[in-house]
């Protein structure tokens, strides 16, 4: 059984302009929303959410696809942030090497960490005022429940020195992939938002008959920064330094 980790959170989180760099996605439809009206949520999708995946709903202009946020919740509360490593999900036959799984994972989890420490207290134990952030990167076109690889965290450094062996590799992912988000309440385990995003390599699925190296770096580079940006936003707080 297999896990790495990476993906979504909350209304309008991946919501926005693509960010710039060395490559660019585009927001795509997951495959949640490619299934007839009323159908079964697909395997990924119950695998990662469970009971609540039910609560899933499709999301409106810069809006995730589809998404989730507790009415009831008091998001000021929150001010801890319990993070999660990030979780891989492909089938079997992934061509994705368990060593670059690793290193997708640890890439996201240290990134994602490194930006919410800036307005949050990161913790490694449930409590009181704690948000239990749970992300996925997922071959949406085959990956199913159970056959996923969790990321053992590895110091930033040593990831950053690992991708160059990666930036001209790539991904079987058939020229996207998704991100899935769960965050709970750490004591209650009451779910408070989920979301389902899904970003195309290049500008368009056609021109990236693979998931590039690239591709992955600048979608959880986007994925960072609207998480980020969003949990901030259901606060009522800007960001550190402003």
């Amino acid at each position: 059984m297999k896990i790495t980790t990476v993906a979504p959170i909350v209304a309008a989180l991946f919501g926005g302009s693509i960010m710039s760099g060395c490559a660019q996605t585009v927001e795509s439809q997951p495959a949640v929303l490619q299934q007839a009206q009323g159908a079964q949520p697909a395997p990924a999708v119950i695998g990662f959410f469970g009971q609540d995946a039910s609560l899933l709903q499709p999301g409106t202009g810069n809006q995730a696809a589809m998404l989730y946020v507790n009415s009831n919740a008091q998001w000021s509360q929150y001010n801890k942030i319990l993070l999660q490593p990030v979780e891989f999900w492909d089938d079997p036959s992934t061509t994705v090497s368990a060593s670059d799984q690793q290193m997708l994972g640890d890439y996201f989890y240290n990134q994602l960490k490194e930006a919410l420490s800036k307005n949050f207290t990161m913790v490694d134990q449930p409590g009181p005022g704690v948000l239990v952030l749970r992300i996925a990167i997922v071959n949406a076109t085959t990956a199913t429940p159970g056959l996923r690889t969790v990321s053992v965290i590895v110091p930033q450094a040593r990831v950053l020195n690992g991708i160059q062996s990666l930036a001209t590799g790539s991904y079987a992912f058939a020229g996207s992939a998704e991100a899935e988000m769960k965050a709970t309440d750490a004591v209650t385990g009451q779910f408070l938002a989920g979301a389902i995003d899904k970003r195309a390599g290049g500008m368009a699925i056609s021109q990236a008959a693979q998931w590039q190296w690239g591709d992955a770096k600048a979608a959880m580079d986007y994925w960072v920064h609207k998480i980020t940006t969003r949990l901030l936003e259901l606060q009522g707080r800007a960001p550190a330094g402003r």
